[in-house]
């Protein structure tokens, strides 16, 4: 790469300082806006059933797309695109009535072997962990805007205020990082539930440790290849970000196997939430009374790692305390809920009164610690790279609402997901209620996030992205984000899942 075009892109990401709160909670309303309208024309209309093309092209352009005209050509007006997806669901919602999911017939059975089944199928049910379609939109909404995001930032169509912070503020791209952290939080919490439902069989820590290891090397190893090609191709890089060496795949290679540690802790404490405040309130605690900011901050580097490598070694913590208060979630949302004495109404009100209240707590403790909030607030402003105690709890809110919104719509419009607790017709039943695309993304994370990758270094390498007109950088992410669907579409059809 010519040195003084590497030197104008490294120029481009650098010493931003993000942009407002209320914005980027405006544009990223466009993805649970997008689902709502979904959602609509599939439960009145079963427009997506048959899945031909016009149903594929529409599901692109609703959860595709419109993430990226979000972060683009509405970027100064999102509001306006919300009211372009949300006034038609409207609309529809007057002027249909609801249509019933299509499941496939299935063969009567016996009345004897109903009554051997029933109990064993209560037990099932109750102690089952289903699959949610609301968890896979935001899952897979999330990946979206993060495909999207690392592309198009290097664009002068995509807002330096979405870009970046350097090292105070609030950014679309800030938040991004933290959700992804957060998301791998919420599914993780799998794993512990089925722990939970298995007492007798618990695995020995080693065990625990040994089997995240395994799934942390893939990280790692794009981490070093990652590594390896930035170096080797003299690609521009942001080294404030994580370091000199350091970057995203190593802090998502590291997490499992430390929380697995931080996991034993959980056991003494009353909820993984207590886990999450008290590892932010304890680095934030080394931040404000030791040299630990201004190290981390303004300390010459090198000529030792730690010093090269200082924003990816600390902020670690933060985006473990985000975590952790990912799983916390995903402990509480995951669980079919229900019980002889708790109906599955009862179960869906009560996830959705937890994670309304969650996002109202997160909320106000982040008001409280970034804000003077009525002469109460500690003021201190937002720092991804630090990922200070204010990133952690502007994450842990912000991720909290969109899964009230996404499981507030999936409630409304299909209600036979969680209202039937058997397992028969649950596959049809979640089919119906999950945009196909959506789906993809979501089974496919790591794969897709290492193809946007690396088509994001093909196109830097062969296209001139700071000199790009309006036109050519629409073209080009256009045909990026279809390239990822289609590779996400692809695996999903042939059935492979390599998912974060």
């Amino acid at each position: 790469m010519d040195s003084s075009y590497k030197a104008r892109k490294e120029a481009f990401v650098s010493n931003l300082a993000g942009g407002g709160i209320l914005e980027i909670n405006a544009v990223t309303l466009v993805a649970p806006a997008s689902v709502l309208l979904w959602s609509v024309l599939q439960s009145r209309i079963s427009f997506f059933t048959p899945y031909g093309a016009p149903a594929l092209v529409t599901d692109f352009f609703l959860n595709v797309l419109s993430i990226l005209f979000a972060t683009t050509f509405y970027s100064s007006a999102p509001w306006t695109l919300n009211i372009l997806l949300a006034l038609p669901a409207l609309i529809l919602l007057l002027t249909s009535t609801p249509s019933r999911p299509q499941q496939k017939a299935k063969p009567p059975r016996s009345s004897t072997a109903a009554k051997k089944n029933a109990p064993k199928r209560a037990s099932d049910s109750s102690e089952s962990l289903p699959v949610h379609p609301f968890l896979t939109t935001y899952r897979a909404a999330m990946m979206i805007i993060t495909c999207v995001a690392i592309l198009a930032v290097d664009f002068r169509i995509f807002p330096r205020r979405f870009a970046k912070a350097e090292n105070w503020g609030t950014s679309l791209m800030d938040l991004g990082v933290g959700s992804f952290v957060f998301s791998g939080g919420v599914v993780s919490a799998r794993s512990v539930l089925k722990g939970q439902t298995n007492r007798a069989q618990k695995v020995p820590l080693w065990q625990r440790l040994a089997a995240s290891t395994r799934h942390t090397i893939p990280l790692l190893v794009l981490g070093l290849i990652r590594l390896y090609s930035v170096k080797g191709l003299d690609y521009a890089e942001h080294v404030t970000e994580y370091g000199v060496h350091w970057n995203f795949f190593f802090t998502l290679g590291l997490l499992p196997p430390f929380v697995e540690v931080f996991d034993a802790v959980a056991t003494i404490l009353p909820s993984y939430e207590i886990l999450s405040l008290g590892i932010a309130v304890l680095y934030q605690v080394a931040l404000e009374s030791t040299d630990l900011k201004g190290y981390i901050l303004v300390s010459p580097r090198g000529p030792d790692l730690l010093s090269k490598n200082r924003e990816g070694v600390f902020s670690f913590l933060g985006y473990l305390a985000i975590f952790l208060a990912g799983r916390a979630v995903g402990i509480r949302i995951i669980p079919r809920g229900t019980s002889p004495s708790r109906s599955p109404q009862q179960a869906r009100k009560s996830v959705l009164l937890s994670l309304g209240l969650q996002a109202l707590i997160w909320t106000t403790l982040f008001a409280l610690n970034s804000t003077h909030a009525m002469g109460y607030g500690a003021n201190i402003p937002v720092s991804r790279r630090l990922a200070n105690m204010p990133y952690v709890l502007w994450v842990s809110a912000f991720n909290n609402a969109q899964l009230f919104l996404f499981c507030l719509i999936e409630t409304t419009f299909f209600p036979s997901v969680h209202r039937e607790t058997r397992m028969d017709g649950e596959p049809e039943r979640t089919s119906f209620a999950t945009s196909p695309i959506m789906r993809a993304f979501n089974r496919n994370g790591l794969a897709l996030f290492l193809v946007a990758n690396l088509l994001t270094g093909v196109v830097n390498l062969s296209v001139p992205t700071l000199d790009a007109t309006t036109a050519q950088a629409m073209a080009v992410l256009i045909a990026y984000v279809a390239i990822i669907t289609g590779v996400a579409l692809a695996l999903d059809r042939a059935n492979i899942k390599l998912s974060l």
